[in-house]
């Protein structure tokens, strides 16, 4: 019996990595590192979970002296932070939107009485940014469980994020529908035993999703019903 869906947030309920990005150039310039991440290196960059870690595998990749990489993977932390404080602010301005779909499905799951959850690598300011910019005129879409990078050990493909959700929702994984748009993702939840519905973004649209019991180009193309039947069907076949 279907009883809750998990969401990814980057790329899944909404196209962020966009804003990510920018935000993470204007921190550089903050910093005065004058990196610029293209949109090509940026979804390169998105193989790796996390931004924090996404800035140290960057500077690995520069080959600078060892006293230089020291100096700057101490500025990490403070990048980040700077980082996350842009991305806010981007996100009061521009209210990026949710993907088409989501907030159809996430109004339909929620009259038909299943329970809404975030699985997220980003950070629970990240996400309460994104949330109040998007969903505050619809407060009866609330998600019971919102777990974030900051609450666990491991990110992503790891899968203690939907480990966190699913012992903080009191739900076996065959209760609940996972929805992703990323391969990182979508390992983390199979891991975790979650049928998987993967979306992809145009920054992961090459990515082998081959393991996933359903892809779809858009939300749009799903409804509750057909994730009911694709739970039973995915539960018989197991």
């Amino acid at each position: 019996m279907l009883e809750a869906l998990i969401f990814d947030l980057d790329g899944t309920l909404a196209d962020t990595e966009e804003t990510h990005r920018q935000a993470f150039n204007a921190a550089f310039i903050e910093f005065e590192l004058w990196w610029d991440w293209s949109p090509r290196r940026y979804a390169e960059l998105l193989r790796v979970s996390g931004g924090e870690e996404r800035i140290r595998h960057y500077v690995d990749t520069l080959g600078l002296p060892p006293v230089e990489r020291a100096r700057v993977l101490e500025l990490v932390p403070a990048l980040h932070r700077t980082k996350t404080r842009i991305y806010t602010e981007l996100l009061e301005q521009g209210k990026r939107p949710l993907r088409p779909g989501v907030a159809n499905l996430l109004r339909a799951a929620s009259d038909a009485g299943l329970k809404l959850a975030i699985a997220s690598t980003t950070t629970s300011a990240n996400v309460d940014a994104l949330l109040r910019a998007n969903l505050n005129q619809t407060p009866h879409l609330a998600f019971s469980v919102i777990a974030c990078a900051d609450q666990v050990r491991a990110k992503k493909p790891a899968p203690d994020l939907y480990n966190l959700v699913l012992s903080s929702l009191h739900l076996p994984a065959t209760g609940c529908i996972a929805f992703e748009d990323s391969l990182n993702g979508l390992r983390a939840a199979k891991a975790a035993g979650l049928v998987t519905v993967v979306a992809p973004s145009r920054w992961n649209a090459a990515e082998d999703f081959s393991a996933a019991d359903r892809v779809v180009a858009s939300l749009e193309e799903i409804d509750v019903p057909a994730l009911e039947r694709l739970l039973g069907e995915a539960l018989a076949a197991a």
